[in-house]
């Protein structure tokens, strides 16, 4: 398509496009400055799975499903793309690409975060003497200087969802890789920074600080790729990109691709973005989001605490000289979970859940113990129902499917509590399953707080839209933000959480029966 000439530039730029690429589906939302949606896209996340455990994107396919959703959705809000005054691109964590510098040509797909290819490289590390050793000189370390820096390695171990482990496995068995990266051809990024070079036909080759920290290869400390951990693994420095603000002007698309240059205002991952779209701008405040996975994020501030077991940190977004800290705890398998029972016809529609499991005062002592991938803490722990009985019916099934994701966010609130020194105060869910009223007042009930749930739960784009809006002049601040938030619904404690404590002993005891598989 050929570029439109510069006379069109009159038109003013009054909207801004906020672009999720999610583990599960991508959506595109066009927003005006209510903040309020004027057309949408949604196309579903194609995965590939060429071996048992392994879990790919074509990055052609993605490409193309992101442009088609763009253009969609503009033209669905009956609007033309040179009136679109940013971008804003919220993409999945931790899942990533390498191509060659010079012919931008692919290694391999897109490895998901999903993947697990590299667990016999994690097994080996883990058992490893020399990790062993890091342990030890890390706590001494730590002891002696009193520093929350030494604390995290002092008790390190790698998985199978950490970036660093699937980059060693790709560096050892594809030599193509190997090779360009022994002559400093190889380019690493994560699915925000493929895009953006894509979009901009080479010219832009960057991250930002939200995707950078959510690799586990960059250091947030000292605001680095971590050379420590690239040396012990033998990935080369020089594959990594160059880490930019999250809110500032990228460059932009090329107009061939849109018909107009359209300006890329920010790029951001999805939890962190899902953070800035609630409006968690203050130290103590919680997002819960409840999707493919779960993820409970806590604002600390401009401080940044030490990894515990259970929960780490990140940056949460930079603009400018503001740097704001998160710490995270996340569950795997919940809307997986979700869909999985679907998909074996417990119910026909996600929205009967809530009615079946509200049909029954219990789940009749059954169990179940959710972990279809590869457990942090277990690689071995397996999904399970447990309790089964001839008078077992799909709504008890149902019912502790549901429970088994309330009792997750009980756990992680209590480590949150006990482990991040600062005041909590709005808890605010979002994501597919925090339409489940059931779930939402049953975290609510478990851990005694309030929780609003917005009237618009896709918090990821709008949070990319809000950045991009802001670098852009579009929105002026975040107060501005603030007032644009729509609280649908409020979950306020009804129920004693004590009268929870024995179906959760019993669940409990279910995960432990799990464990070691």
């Amino acid at each position: 398509m050929p570029c439109e000439q510069q006379q069109n530039a009159a038109t003013p730029a009054r909207y801004v496009v906020g672009v999720d690429v999610g583990s599960t589906v991508l959506k595109c939302h066009v927003y005006d400055q209510a903040a309020a949606v004027r057309g949408s896209s949604c196309k579903k996340v194609e995965y590939l799975y060429p071996r048992p455990g392994w879990v790919e994107l074509d990055p052609e396919v993605l490409w193309s499903q992101f442009v088609g959703a763009v253009k969609e959705a503009v033209q669905a809000a009956g609007l033309h793309m040179r009136q679109i005054a940013g971008l804003g691109i919220s993409t999945q964590r931790a899942t990533f690409i390498t191509w060659h510098k010079y012919t931008g040509k692919p290694f391999h797909n897109f490895i998901s975060w999903q993947d697990v290819r590299s667990a016999e490289l994690v097994n080996s590390w883990n058992k490893s003497l020399l990790l062993k050793v890091i342990h030890i000189i890390f706590t001494v370390l730590h002891f002696l200087t009193g520093s929350d820096r030494y604390l995290a390695p002092s008790f390190f171990t790698f998985s199978t969802q950490q970036t660093s482990m699937k980059l060693a496995w790709v560096f050892k068995n594809i030599h193509e890789a190997e090779e360009a990266a022994r002559k400093n051809d190889c380019c690493f990024g994560t699915v925000d920074t493929w895009l953006l070079y894509r979009l901009t036909k080479g010219s832009v080759y960057a991250t930002d600080y939200s995707n950078a920290s959510s690799t586990g290869v960059f250091e947030p400390f000292t605001k680095c790729w971590n050379p420590t951990l690239c040396n012990l693994l033998s990935i080369p420095m020089s594959i990594y990109p160059p880490v930019k603000d999250t809110s500032c002007n990228f460059g932009s698309a090329d107009c061939e691709i849109f018909g107009v240059p359209i300006p890329i205002m920010a790029v951001v991952a999805d939890q962190q973005s899902a953070m800035f779209g609630e409006c968690c701008f203050q130290p103590g405040d919680v997002k819960l989001t409840m999707g493919t996975g779960g993820f409970w994020n806590v604002n600390t501030g401009q401080h940044l605490f030490a990894s515990h077991r259970g929960l780490y940190p990140l940056i949460g977004w930079k603009i400018g000289e503001e740097v704001v800290y998160l710490t995270e705890g996340c569950m795997s398998d919940i809307g997986t979970v979700i869909r999985w029972a679907q998909d074996i016809n417990l119910f026909t529609s996600v929205d009967e859940t809530e009615k079946m499991a509200r049909s029954i005062v219990d789940s009749q002592g059954v169990c179940f113990v959710p972990d279809f991938q590869v457990s942090v803490n277990d690689p071995l722990l397996c999904a399970s129902f447990v309790g089964l009985k001839p008078s077992t019916t799909r709504n008890h099934l149902v019912r502790a499917i549901l429970e088994s994701v309330a009792f997750r966010n009980k756990q992680l609130y209590d480590i949150i509590v006990k482990k991040v020194h600062v005041p909590l105060h709005t808890i605010r869910a979002d994501g597919g399953v925090s339409n489940n009223s059931f779930v939402m007042q049953m975290t609510s009930d478990l851990i005694n707080k309030r929780i609003e749930k917005p009237a618009n739960t896709d918090m990821s784009s709008l949070g990319a839209a809000f950045l991009a809006g802001l670098a852009s002049g579009f929105w002026t601040d975040k107060e501005q933000l603030k007032k644009l938030r729509q609280v649908e619904t409020v979950f306020e404690p009804q129920k004693d959480s004590e009268e929870y404590k024995p179906a959760m002993d019993t669940w409990l005891q279910a995960v432990k029966r799990s464990l070691h598989w």
